[in-house]
């Protein structure tokens, strides 16, 4: 089968061939359709979680058909529509897996991390990691899904927010332009914080009912003009701007941060007591979250922006994704 693989830490993605895997105990092997090309996958290249075995095959965007059913797998059959995401299997064994809490243990396994990806033709993956796809979602459009869409999804209906309340989406990339689409069909005035004129077209055509320049507006002054905002949901990976954003929130207000910035938040105890507000991250959400965000996503037409790449394409896809040039979501089909 064709592949693309990371063969050492900090080696560059190749195209490569592999042999078809075979489903062991308990898991399946998929016929990849897409698989969308996360920023997140730049960690596998690195190692920066120290859990990727070389060589790796990337790509924890996946969706497809089973082909093939490996020994004690339940509740799944040959031919369905899945996807697998950030979720790609648990242990059961530790208090969060007992608990369903799976994104945070420690035995959490992910696709292009913990086993090889979906940058493939084939991939085998743990039943329990799998998620139904919708009939109504082309393969591409549901690929992105499965870690960008249920991020942002899974902490916009956990944050507390009430239909009518403000929530502000900072950054309009491949997490924002999802994450404004689902605040604005939950019902919330949807804010979108960016930079530049050009960028509130965009927004507003997404489903803003506000459009906050950074380059000509204060977003802090803005989200106290309306009240200050009950979430601010900061998905653009820079702590600078997060940090300057959390004087915009109201009372009892959440700051959740989804963009991924090494640098620590620089906030004071006096810009959180005084209103009760608070910061917190997000990871991701369980494959159950996966197929909650797909159903939402078919409900009320939200669907992310993509560039499709074949796979012989592939590197050119991670390049365009890691340069920042993507527009929103570069996604790998197979699909000739």
């Amino acid at each position: 089968m064709k592949a693309l693989i990371f063969r050492q830490p900090n080696g560059r993605l190749e195209p490569t061939e592999l042999p078809i895997p075979q489903p062991g105990k308990r898991q399946v092997r998929i016929k990849v359709e897409a698989c969308g090309v996360c920023h997140s996958d730049v960690a596998v290249q690195s190692n920066a979680l120290g859990n990727v075995e070389y060589p790796r095959v990337p790509g924890h965007e996946v969706v497809g058909t089973i082909e093939a059913l490996g020994p004690d797998v339940e509740s799944w059959s040959v031919g369905q529509r899945v996807g697998v995401g950030w979720d790609g299997g648990h242990c059961f064994r530790c208090p969060p897996c007992r608990a369903g809490v799976f994104v945070c243990c420690q035995n959490l396994k992910t696709p292009g991390f913990s086993y090889n990806g979906g940058y493939a033709e084939y991939m085998v993956a743990p039943y329990e990691a799998l998620a139904a796809v919708p009939a109504e979602l082309s393969w591409a459009e549901a690929a992105p899904l499965l870690c960008a869409g249920v991020t942002t999804f899974n902490a916009i209906r956990n944050s507390g927010a009430r239909p009518g309340d403000v929530v502000a989406i900072q950054g309009i990339g491949g997490l924002g332009h999802l994450a404004v689409q689902f605040a604005s069909r939950a019902g919330f005035h949807t804010v979108a914080i960016s930079r530049g004129a050009e960028s509130e077209k965009r927004a507003r055509e997404l489903g803003a009912k506000t459009y906050v320049n950074t380059e000509s507006q204060n977003p802090v002054k803005e989200l106290k003009a309306l009240g200050g905002a009950k979430v601010i949901v900061a998905t653009a990976p820079n702590a600078k701007a997060m940090a300057e954003l959390v004087d915009g929130l109201g009372l009892d207000g959440r700051m959740i941060v989804l963009g991924l910035d090494a640098e620590k938040l620089g906030i004071s105890p006096f810009q959180l007591i005084p209103i009760r507000t608070g910061v917190q991250g997000w990871p991701s959400g369980s494959s159950r979250d996966s197929e909650d965000t797909m159903k939402f996503s078919v409900l009320t037409g939200v669907r992310p922006i993509i560039e499709k790449f074949p796979i012989e394409k592939g590197v050119d896809a991670y390049e365009r994704m890691v340069s920042g040039k993507a527009r929103f979501r570069a996604v790998i089909v197979m699909e000739k």
